[in-house]
């Protein structure tokens, strides 16, 4: 049975190319299969709350090159029990029965799509679209928000090359990416990053200082380290999670480059500097690369939508655009690969890997 009427949210963190994702399911769906679309507002608050309305072509028109989303965004997570006692579950199933829906499109990460494998399990028709800045999504090579980030993060170190240069300093840049470093690699690569921190790789604070010091014989005067926001020290790998944070804790730095920056200060005796880059990861128009993946994974789910298949999450393999299982994405995180060959190419080319 094909879909007549679904429902579509944007769930979790934003990111480039939600909106030309939302365009390219819409505009597949309508168009090309005369389906009625309701957007849903806020994510799955959104569902939970009835905040609904009806998306026509003028919606989702002129959006492909918008940041952010125009459905809105949260971090609602109906399995989580309510402190209200508010059953999130029970409401999204009545609405979903309420507006008549034959299918729920999810766009998120791995949250968004742990939440629509286990609705799918409350018997709820769901598709999912890979949507994170961490590249950490289980069953896709690549999800949407990916290239966008990695363009700003790869800006940025351009940018602190001269500053870096200027003061003969090193400088510590973090990104984001939770607990997977494929945005720290990649932007790493891009921007000719010295040392690459990653938490797959628990690095060495001396073989680090090592490394730059080095640098510092061959008259490179400055550097450039690119840590990923989860990393830790080989150290902090081998502690339990309470007491890394305990120990973070009583450190008092905001975050991982600044821990960075004092052991790099201290083993080196060189003036280090740390940039937290934050939400700017996020924001601004989507890349040209994201568009044309968002709009593909659209346009790939209007099929599905179309043909009735549901339970699916669409992914970009090296094949194309096809399906995987809900519950291949479902409460896992993608790390990068000891044997990734980026690993190697960044190995390669002279840079340092904390190790």
């Amino acid at each position: 049975m094909s879909t007549r009427t679904f429902g579509i949210l944007t769930s979790g963190g934003d990111c480039p190319g939600l909106n030309a994702a939302i365009r390219g399911v819409c505009r597949a769906a309508y168009d090309r299969y005369h389906m009625n679309i309701l957007g849903i507002a806020n994510g799955y608050r959104g569902l939970i709350d009835g905040n609904v309305r009806p998306l026509d072509p003028e919606d989702f028109s002129g959006i492909l090159t918008q940041g952010g989303t125009i459905l809105g965004t949260s971090r609602e997570k109906p399995f989580k029990a309510s402190e209200i006692g508010e059953d999130k579950v029970k409401a999204i199933k009545e609405n979903y029965k309420k507006y008549k829906l034959d299918c729920l499109v999810v766009l998120g990460g791995n949250g968004t799509h742990t939440t629509g494998y286990l609705l799918s399990k409350e018997g709820l028709n769901i598709l999912g679209l890979p949507k994170t800045i961490d590249n950490d999504i289980v069953g896709t090579d690549r999800s949407f928000g990916f290239h966008s980030a990695m363009n700003i993060c790869t800006d940025a170190i351009d940018r602190l090359h001269s500053i870096a240069a200027s003061h003969n300093r090193v400088m510590v840049m973090e990104t984001m990416g939770h607990k997977a470093g494929w945005l720290a690699l990649y932007s790493g690569i891009a921007g000719g990053g010295d040392v690459i921190i990653v938490p797959e790789i628990p690095y060495d604070i001396k073989a680090v200082a090592n490394h730059l010091n080095e640098r510092a014989k061959t008259g490179k005067s400055f550097s450039i380290v690119v840590v990923a926001e989860g990393a830790m020290s080989v150290e902090e790998a081998k502690m339990e999670k309470k007491d890394r944070k305990k120990r973070w804790a009583e450190e008092g730095l905001p975050s991982v480059a600044y821990r960075v920056a004092r052991e790099i200060e201290k083993e080196t005796g060189m003036e280090t500097r740390a940039t937290v880059l934050g939400h700017v990861q996020r924001g601004g128009i989507p890349s040209a690369s994201d568009r044309v993946l968002a709009t593909s994974l659209g346009t790939a789910a209007a099929a599905l939508l179309a043909s009735g298949e549901y339970g699916k999450m669409i992914s970009q393999t090296a094949g194309g655009f096809g399906k995987v299982d809900l519950s291949v994405p479902a409460g896992k995180t993608k790390f990068i690969p000891l044997d990734d060959p980026l690993l190697d190419t960044a190995a390669a080319v002279g840079t340092c890997l904390g190790v």
